[in-house]
């Protein structure tokens, strides 16, 4: 943790952050960001994206420049331009071991090499320096492509922008083309409040539609006069596309073809799952937990026709039932008891658990248990290596191979980092499944959640994809073990022929009651028709979208098979990526860069990095998840709360860090916490002291009372450590915190659980969270009630927010140096630069009880002392509010 955090002061020191990806000198008047844009077109679920960036160096001396973007870890680079006074720099893609050796001597020589590196779940980050003169421009072209994935009944375009100042040219824009009709779009992202959102515009027609977003100069402001931008974050874009012929979608361009199939209305077949579920001794605390809910949440999901299991394993493999039980109410409501009680213990015996599972699948089929048209799957949730039993793992590869011999299909969630990803990656493969990463974070079980919900619902079996021998050459994958619903199977092939007439298109596959075949003749688009005057748009699309599925899927293959295979396969993704200029993990991208004032040039390598390399890198930095967004979730990226005695803290999941700071003061002052004049949101805390007042004369106080108001919507809530009272609409109602009540109205939705968490959100506006605790002293016999409240998502809020914890729902900007051991044993301090003051902050912990009521999690935050004084506005006697429901 020390390493990586000199490492990033280090980075700070030498740069202030501006990304969008913009690295520049301290001196911000120097150079000018002055274009930023992102083009997307999308052709038949084949997205080609373009970002460019354009500055100016208005020094009087030379200046290095640092770009910097990110993009979807699906994608592959295509090109990397840098324009400079008149003077193009191409990047050129070459193996990776050739590119290897330069990247090598550039580093030896002390110049800049640049990276591509894990940047959160789904993107990967790419940065490079380059030296501009006075006085001169650069411009910065990156390029890649990929092919959009159905997942859940969607497609989805993921574009991260980091700006961090106003940019006089700012634009997004996305045009998708669907010759097979769009259904629907929508378009959102975690940096759009109210006022941004009408600025995104969206025209949709039958095959095409085109969406932009491109606020002013002061519409990325913050506020009025500010520094700091607001656009910060994801903007996504979500689309399918319409569905009626059971054949799919064929279309064929100069002479290669693509075949979409995912017929509608088809009936689901039943399912047999058995969980096999680690609860070994490294499954302690949060992970176990998360996995209950998870899976609570996942057995309510069973339908009725499916069956499952449950095994548990340690170093002994538990199972739940002898053999599997039908997903009927009665026998779900007993299996959620069942995992309620489950706790982590013991040793990971993960080879005799999975052969368990194949062991009842195989044993209920041979006795007729199961349903004949049903598929037989095996869900493997683990955290950790195999270190009992047998733990080589060549060895459980092999044992699980023989045992499934094709009959079922395993699918392996790795829980964390301590997991060995790429072997769970290709025991998966060997048995028609696939391998997951869940996170280990807050958003665990719902990422547990999500997966399942993909494959939850089988449609077709042994889906077979035919075409003409005598037409069709060079296929991708052709044969899918299952079809889910929401999701999409693509072939593409070369056209050995332009006898397009008998171009025939056969499907076979197996139903929930029937075979299901269909067949018919592929119908050529006439693009120029459904998009005259475009057709310059298109160019080679379907070539470079079978390349594109061509060499990912060899690369999926390339770790399984003999040595002889993985080299054959390994050896053909290398000549495509090649020949089509794709930068994936067997290529880099070199560009040399123009020579500096001293006569030396740089080079910069771009790389593609595999999950494996993107888990060893996390495992190197500590961070495995340093978005703190998802696609799911328009939420902010600022997680401001106050709780205990009382300390307030401010997450920032972009830094993967915090900052916190305590307020101390006489029982009873009221504070104000969050004022959004716009809307009329206001947060005011009383504080209340603790019953008995230890003999060293401290006084340990906590917010007792929190007074709650939404003027525009009407909406006024008191909350004490005994009631709640909700004001609506004329209406009040009072509850305590042994209820259990759930409220929804139109713009109010309240939320009081038995653990005494109160969740209330109201409508385009805020999220947030109560929580009573009760403290025990067992040896004094004491006992103290009090709140905490979380913000849990704020974006919808005004700039103008403002209060001890609303100043922070926009962000704050510091700096961190001179990080060293302090005097407190084991403790980091260092010195911040924020808000124009000089602070010594000391690395503490605090606990945060949005996600784990009972126990909270620790949350490593770089403290204030002396109430905050620096990092808080002004002094916090101006926060101290006369009255509860005090507005102004």
């Amino acid at each position: 943790m020390c390493e990586r955090l000199v490492i990033e002061v280090v980075c700070i020191l030498l740069l202030l952050f501006l990304s969008f990806h913009l690295f520049l000198p301290v001196s911000l008047s120097q150079v000018e960001v002055y274009s930023v844009k992102v083009d997307c077109t999308v052709t038949s679920r084949f997205a080609h994206t373009v970002m460019t960036s354009k500055a100016l160096n208005k020094a009087n001396s030379s200046q290095e420049i640092f770009f910097e973007m990110d993009l979807p870890k699906t994608a592959f680079i295509t090109n990397f331009t840098m324009e400079i006074d008149g003077q193009e720099y191409v990047g050129e893609v070459k193996e990776k071991e050739k590119a290897k050796k330069q990247y090598e001597k550039a580093v030896s020589s002390g110049q800049t090499a640049g990276l591509v590196k894990v940047s959160g779940r789904k993107m990967e980050k790419f940065s490079v320096s380059v030296n501009i003169a006075a006085k001169k421009n650069v411009t910065f072209i990156l390029t890649y492509e990929e092919l959009l994935q159905r997942k859940l009944g969607q497609y989805e375009i993921l574009t991260r922008v980091k700006p961090k100042q106003p940019v006089q040219e700012f634009q997004i824009v996305a045009d998708i083309y669907e010759p097979q009709g769009i259904a629907f779009v929508e378009a959102s992202g975690t940096f759009l409040t109210n006022e941004l959102l009408p600025l995104v515009e969206k025209t949709v027609a039958d095959t095409k539609a085109h969406i932009s977003f491109s606020p002013t100069l002061e519409q990325q402001r913050e506020c009025a006069g500010c520094e700091n931008t607001i656009i910060d974050g994801d903007f996504i874009i979500k689309y399918d596309v319409k569905r009626e012929a059971s054949l799919g979608e064929v279309q064929i361009v100069n002479g290669y073809f693509v075949h979409f199939f995912a017929p509608p209305d088809l009936r689901r077949v039943p399912k047999n799952v058995v969980f096999v579920i680690d609860r070994s001794g490294s499954m302690s605390g949060k992970k176990i937990a998360q996995t209950r809910e998870a899976l609570t949440a996942i057995l309510k999901e069973l339908h009725k026709q499916d069956h499952f299991a449950l095994i548990l394993f340690d170093n002994n493999i538990i199972t739940w039932k002898k053999s599997l039980t039908k997903a009927i109410k009665e026998n779900v409501a007993e299996a959620i008891a069942y995992v309620k009680q489950l706790k982590d213990n013991g040793a990971t015996n993960m080879n005799d658990a999975i052969l368990k599972a194949v062991e009842m699948l195989e044993k209920d089929r041979e006795d007729k248990k199961l349903p004949e048209r049903s598929v037989d799957m095996i869900i493997l949730l683990t955290d950790g290596m195999p270190n009992n039993g047998v733990s080589n793992l060549l060895t459980i590869q092999e044992n699980v191979r023989s045992a499934i011999g094709g009959k079922m299909s395993l699918f392996c969630l790795g829980f964390g980092n301590d997991v060995d990803y790429a072997f769970l990656d290709v025991m998966s493969k060997q048995n028609k499944g696939l391998a997951r990463r869940i996170f280990e974070a807050s958003d665990a079980a719902v990422q547990l959640q999500g997966f399942y919900e993909e494959v939850s619902s089988p449609l077709l079996l042994e889906v077979d994809l035919r075409y003409p021998d005598n037409t069709a050459d060079f296929l991708t994958k052709s044969h899918y073990s299952q079809l889910f619903n929401g999701s999409e199977i693509v072939v593409a092939g070369q056209l050995s022929s332009n006898d397009l007439d008998n171009f025939l298109v056969e499907v076979f596959a197996l139903g929930p009651d029937e075979d299901f075949q269909v067949q018919g003749k592929a119908s050529v688009v006439n693009w120029d028709v459904i998009y005259p005057q475009q057709e310059y748009i298109f160019g080679n699309f379907t070539e470079r979208l079978w390349a594109y599925l061509t060499i990912q899927q060899l690369l999926e293959n390339s770790d399984i098979g003999t040595l002889q295979e993985k080299d054959i396969t390994t050896a053909k993704a290398l000549d495509m990526s090649l020949r089509y200029n794709f930068v994936t993990p067997l290529t880099s991208m070199v560009v040399t860069k123009p020579e500096t004032e001293d006569g030396t040039d740089g080079t910069l390598i771009a790389d593609k990095l595999t999950e494996e390399q993107r888990q060893k890198a996390e495992r190197r930095t500590g961070i495995t998840d340093i978005t703190g967004s998802s696609a799911h979730a328009a939420s902010s990226l600022i997680y401001s709360d106050v709780d205990g005695d009382p300390h307030f803290m401010i997450e920032l999941p972009n830094r993967a860090d915090a900052l916190c700071f305590n307020i101390n003061d006489t029982p009873g002052t009221i504070f104000n916490l969050v004022r959004d004049p716009k809307s009329g949101f206001v947060v005011n805390g009383q504080i209340i002291g603790k019953k008995k007042v230890v003999p060293d004369g401290n006084i340990n106080t906590y917010f007792g009372r929190f007074g709650i108001t939404h003027q525009k919507l009407g909406v006024k809530l008191e909350v004490s450590t005994q009631d709640i009272s909700v004001f609506h609409n004329g209406k009040q109602v009072k509850l305590l915190w042994s209820d259990i009540a759930f409220l929804k109205e139109t713009n109010m939705e309240l939320n009081l659980t038995k653990n005494c968490s109160l969740t209330v959100t109201l409508r385009h506006s805020v999220k947030f969270m109560v929580i009573r605790h009760t403290k025990v002293w067992k040896r004094r016999h004491d006992k103290q009630d009090y709140l905490g409240f979380y913000t849990l998502d704020s974006h919808h809020l005004s700039t103008s927010v403002h209060g001890l914890l609303g100043q922070f729902y926009h962000g704050v900007t510091f700096e961190l140096t001179d990080l060293h051991l302090g005097e407190v044993q084991g403790k980091l301090d260092a010195t911040m630069y924020v808000k124009g003051q000089t602070l010594r902050v000391t690395r503490h912990w605090q606990r945060d009880f949005s996600r784990d009521v009972k126990n909270g999690e620790n949350i490593h935050c770089w403290f204030v002392n002396n109430n905050g004084t620096g990092l808080v506005d002004g002094s916090t006697s101006d926060y101290i509010v006369s009255d509860l429901f005090k507005t102004v």
